[in-house]
């Protein structure tokens, strides 16, 4: 029988299925706000910079939102990127640009790197981090790519693969959090959780 201990209420400042499932996952309950924040790069922002920020800057909006919320609940945000050779690869604009990105990819170690932030709607505690895991995709073929973009997984992806559905064929090695390449490190978030008091025991 779980032990979880939830003290207080968690609002979840994004729409990433992803996110929300590794929170279900972990047993602790908690509501969505999708923040609507600018995500674009700012002129010669570095990408563990540009994670970080964006991560607490849709935290602060949806907070704002929050603050006169009765249960003053505490707001986690995220935000991934993927990173090669110094060029972020975002979500793909399209099915060529997806197939651009996994040319790219193919045969070579990546980054994948997730901003992740938590605030509470009193002010009274906020932190920010950065999480980066390497992960290593096989060679793949021109037949291979084309057939996974037409799946439809690679939209609205970054970097223009899911390493929890299909994606997971192209990867042949990772180094660090499985659960960062999926859009929030678990173990990471779970101790976050705890240094707010959102919980007070696991499981």
């Amino acid at each position: 029988m779980s032990q979880l201990q939830q003290q207080r209420s968690l609002v979840l400042a994004s729409g990433s299925p992803r996110r929300r499932d590794i929170l279900e996952q972990l047993g602790v309950r908690f509501r969505v706000d999708v923040s609507g924040i600018d995500e674009r790069m700012l002129p010669g922002e570095k990408p563990a910079d540009h994670v970080q920020r964006l991560a607490r800057e849709k935290g602060l909006e949806v907070r704002a939102r929050s603050s006169a919320a009765p249960d003053q609940p505490c707001v986690l945000s995220a935000d991934t990127i993927v990173l090669l050779d110094d060029v972020v690869y975002g979500k793909p604009a399209d099915d060529e640009d997806a197939l651009r990105m996994l040319r790219k990819l193919s045969g070579r170690t990546h980054h994948v790197l997730t901003g992740l932030a938590l605030c509470d709607a009193a002010g009274s505690f906020e932190e920010v981090s950065v999480h980066t895991t390497a992960v290593t995709f096989r060679e793949l073929s021109e037949e291979t790519m084309r057939g996974y973009v037409a799946s439809g997984e690679a939209r609205d992806k970054a970097g223009a693969y899911a390493i929890q559905g299909l994606g997971t064929g192209l990867v042949r090695e990772i180094s660090g959090s499985y659960t960062n390449v999926v859009g929030m490190p678990a173990a990471e978030t779970l101790e976050l959780l705890f240094r707010a008091g959102v919980l007070s025991s696991w499981p």
